[in-house]
């Protein structure tokens, strides 16, 4: 059977109110647990792409396929799940942060399953459920701010740190809707403010500048975050020629740490 990897980094901006988390997932060949090389460095890349410092909690989950039975499948999760935290742990993360351990067996198919092959190839997984502890405020260096002012120049940013995503998702969550409201309002008012719409995110690996949206199921989540804001000014009547979007994957990090790297800017290209 072909070996399958997998690694879903989803991830989300966060209000400093709402707790950060990112999920790490590594996909198993049918009936294995162990580790080969190419997880192993995978798992390197994704310590080393998040903040360990600012970690809080971490629980790790794992899970099988359908087939077989019930004691097999919850001896093999645990042992997946244990393999992981070795591994962690080899690698510099503390045993005391994580919480949870926990085999909790096969995953049932859904009975409209069309490709049974590759929905049980997704549940032979460990999932790696990393919290970290709340981040202070961004500081705004020049030329970039946290509202929409009518004395921006040209390739001022500003940064929108309320804007929420779910994991691995494009779609706008009430609250962000809610912030995006006030945005919308501000871009009517200073109508001389062009701009393009800029979508982040962080801790890929270095060869994967893009994470998956889950929507989707392709690697374009930060253009497709870019576009959804894009769209929703489009429905408070922001002129379309003052707007363009783009997604710049891990590409642009702030330096500052993960959690400033999953964001949406607007960054002004004309006034």
């Amino acid at each position: 059977m072909k070996r399958l990897l997998y690694i879903l980094l989803f991830m989300m901006p966060v209000a400093l109110w709402a707790q950060e988390e990112t999920v790490f997932s590594v996909y198993f060949e049918f009936d294995k647990y162990n580790l080969d090389s190419k997880q192993g460095d995978n798992l390197v890349a994704f310590v080393k792409a998040i903040d360990t410092t600012r970690i809080e909690t971490i629980q790790i989950y794992g899970y099988t396929d359908d087939r077989g039975k019930d004691a097999y499948n919850y001896k093999l999760s645990n042992n997946r799940a244990g393999t992981i935290r070795d591994a962690l742990t080899k690698k510099g993360v503390k045993n005391k942060i994580i919480i949870t351990i926990e085999g909790k067996g096969r995953i049932l198919l859904e009975e409209d399953i069309d490709n049974k092959s590759e929905a049980r190839s997704k549940n032979r997984r460990v999932d790696v459920v990393v919290n970290f502890k709340p981040a202070p405020p961004v500081k705004m260096e020049p030329g970039m701010y946290n509202k929409v002012k009518g004395d921006l120049i040209v390739g001022d940013r500003v940064y929108l740190e309320n804007i929420l995503f779910e994991r691995g998702s494009s779609q706008l969550t009430g609250k962000s809707r809610l912030e995006l409201e006030k945005i919308a309002k501000l871009l009517k008012k200073h109508k001389n403010l062009n701009f393009e719409i800029q979508g982040h995110i962080c801790c890929t690996p270095t060869f994967q500048k893009e994470a998956i949206d889950k929507g989707t199921k392709k690697r374009e989540l930060s253009i497709n975050r870019a576009k959804t804001v894009y769209k929703f000014f489009l429905t408070k009547k922001i002129e379309a020629k003052r707007m363009t979007y783009k997604g710049y994957g891990n590409t642009k990090s702030l330096g500052k740490g993960t959690e400033y790297d999953r964001r949406v800017e607007l960054v002004i290209t004309k006034i």
